[in-house]
C-alpha cells in the first residue's frame, strides 16, 4: 500500500497483532486499549501506525449484513464514523475485511469510540506530535458526537444498552455503569483538553461549539455519575434493577486508570477521595477477600463478598484488567495494595501454572483459564508508568523503561 510521503507508516510500516491464539484478530481495538502501553511506552511510532490504520476505518461503511450469533441480530458489517473491533482475521483479508467479530454488532458497543479518543490524548501526552493531533482530533470529534446519541435521558453520562455492549461481551450491563461511565468522562475531559490545545488544526468557531457541548456534557456527566452509581464507598456496577447492579466490579475506574497514567489531574472529574476508597474497597473484597488475596481481582464481588456469578466474565479474573487496577493503586499512593494485587497474577501466571510466555486473558477460581497468548496482560507496562511517575513527583528516578 502506497501512504502519502509524510506518512509515518512509510517508514514504520503497519504494526498487527492477534488478540491471543484463540481469538483470531487483528489489533482487537477494545482490549488493545489495555495493551497499548507496550507499543507507547517501547515503541511509540508503531502505537501511532496502528491508530492511523484505525483512523482510516472509521469513515468507512461495509454494506455487506451478516447474523451475530449473540442474538440472531442481523447488521452491517461496518458502520460509517465508528471504530471497529478489530481489522480482520487472518483467513479473511486483514485490514481491508475489517470487524470479523461474529458475536456483536459492534457499531453499537459504547467503548470503542471512547477509547480511540483516550488513546489519541494518551499518545499526544506522551509523544507530543501536533501533526498527530491535528490528523486525530477531528475523528475524535466525529465518534465523540455518534455517542453523544447514546445519552438517552440528558443525563450527561451514556447509557448502556441492556446487552454486553463493550469488552466484557458476556457481562450485560443497563443503563448508567460504572466502567462506561468512568471511559465517557474520560473521553470528555480528555477532547476538551485536546481541542484547548494550540495550533490543534480545528477551526476557532467549531472549537468554541465543541467546547460548549462538551464542557456542559462533562458537568452534568460527572455530577450524574456520583448521583446514581457512588454507593459511598464504590460506584456501583450500573443501575439495572437485578442485585447484581450493586456488584463491586474490579475495572470500574478505567478511565481514570487511563487519565491517571497521562499525568493529569482529573480530580474535578474523579474525586480522589472516592478514587481512594473505591480502591481500597475493591482491594479488601476483590483482591484479599478472593483466592486469600493469591490470584488478583476478581472481576465481580456482591455486596456480601460473595463472587458475583451472574456471568462467567463477573467470575473470572481478567489478568491485564488486574495489572491496570494495580498500576491505578500505585497512581494513587497506594503502593503495597497495588503490588500485593499483581503479585497475585505473577504468582500464578508464571509460578504456578507455567504460562507465563503465554499469559491467558482469564483465570477462574475452579483451576481453570481461557485465553491464552492474549493482548490485554501487557497493560502491565502501565505499572512501571505509574511507578515512574510516582518516582518523579517525589523527586527520584524512576525504573527507566
Amino acid at each position: 500500500m502506497k501512504y502519502k510521503p509524510k506518512d509515518l507508516r512509510s517508514e514504520f510500516g503497519r504494526f498487527g497483532y492477534l488478540e491471543g491464539h484463540e481469538y483470531r484478530m487483528y489489533n482487537t481495538y477494545d482490549v488493545h486499549y489495555y495493551a497499548s502501553f507496550a507499543l507507547a511506552m517501547l515503541w511509540p511510532k508503531l502505537q501511532l501506525s496502528l491508530q492511523y490504520d484505525l483512523a482510516d476505518t472509521i469513515p468507512y461503511e461495509d454494506s455487506n449484513t451478516r447474523v451475530h450469533f449473540f442474538d440472531g441480530h442481523r447488521a452491517l458489517r461496518k458502520v460509517g464514523d465508528s471504530v471497529p473491533h478489530d481489522l480482520g482475521d487472518p483467513w479473511e483479508d486483514p485490514y481491508s475485511k475489517i470487524n470479523s467479530y461474529p458475536i456483536h454488532d459492534v457499531s453499537e458497543w459504547r467503548d470503542l469510540n471512547l477509547k480511540f479518543v483516550l488513546q489519541v490524548f494518551r499518545d499526544f501526552t506522551f509523544i507530543g506530535d501536533k501533526q498527530y493531533l491535528k490528523d486525530m482530533l477531528p475523528l475524535c470529534l466525529i465518534v465523540m458526537k455518534k455517542s453523544l446519541a447514546w445519552d438517552k435521558d440528558d443525563d450527561g453520562l451514556i447509557e448502556n444498552s441492556g446487552t454486553a455492549d463493550q469488552t466484557y461481551d458476556s457481562w450485560i450491563m443497563t443503563g448508567p455503569s460504572a466502567y462506561c461511565g468512568s471511559l465517557w468522562l474520560a473521553s470528555l475531559f480528555s477532547v476538551i483538553q485536546m481541542l484547548k490545545e494550540p495550533e490543534n488544526g480545528i477551526p476557532e468557531a467549531e472549537k468554541s461549539s465543541w467546547l460548549e457541548v462538551f464542557e456542559k456534557m462533562l458537568h452534568k456527566g460527572k455530577n450524574s455519575f456520583e448521583e446514581k452509581l457512588w454507593t459511598g464507598e464504590y460506584y456501583r456496577f450500573d443501575k439495572s434493577t437485578g442485585s447484581h447492579a450493586n456488584t463491586i466490579m474490579s475495572d470500574q475506574l478505567c478511565g481514570h486508570w487511563f487519565l491517571s497514567q497521562c499525568g493529569v489531574d482529573d480530580s474535578f472529574v474523579f474525586p480522589e477521595s472516592k478514587v481512594r476508597m473505591s480502591l481500597k474497597t475493591i482491594y479488601k473484597n476483590n483482591v484479599l477477600g478472593f483466592c486469600n488475596g493469591e490470584m488478583g481481582a476478581v472481576n465481580g464481588v456482591n455486596v456480601d463478598g460473595s463472587i458475583d456469578t451472574h456471568s462467567i466474565q463477573s467470575e473470572e479474573t481478567w489478568t491485564g484488567v488486574t495489572y491496570a487496577l494495580a498500576a491505578t493503586m500505585i497512581s494513587n499512593g497506594l503502593i503495597k495494595e497495588g503490588f500485593k494485587t499483581a503479585e497475585g497474577i505473577y504468582r500464578t501466571v508464571y509460578e504456578k501454572i507455567g504460562m507465563g510466555f503465554e499469559t491467558p486473558e482469564a483465570l477462574i477460581h475452579t483451576k481453570k483459564y481461557r485465553g491464552i497468548g492474549y493482548m490485554r496482560p501487557l497493560s502491565i507496562w502501565s505499572m512501571l508508568n505509574a511507578w515512574n511517575r510516582n518516582k518523579a513527583q517525589d523527586g527520584h528516578h524512576g525504573v527507566s523503561s
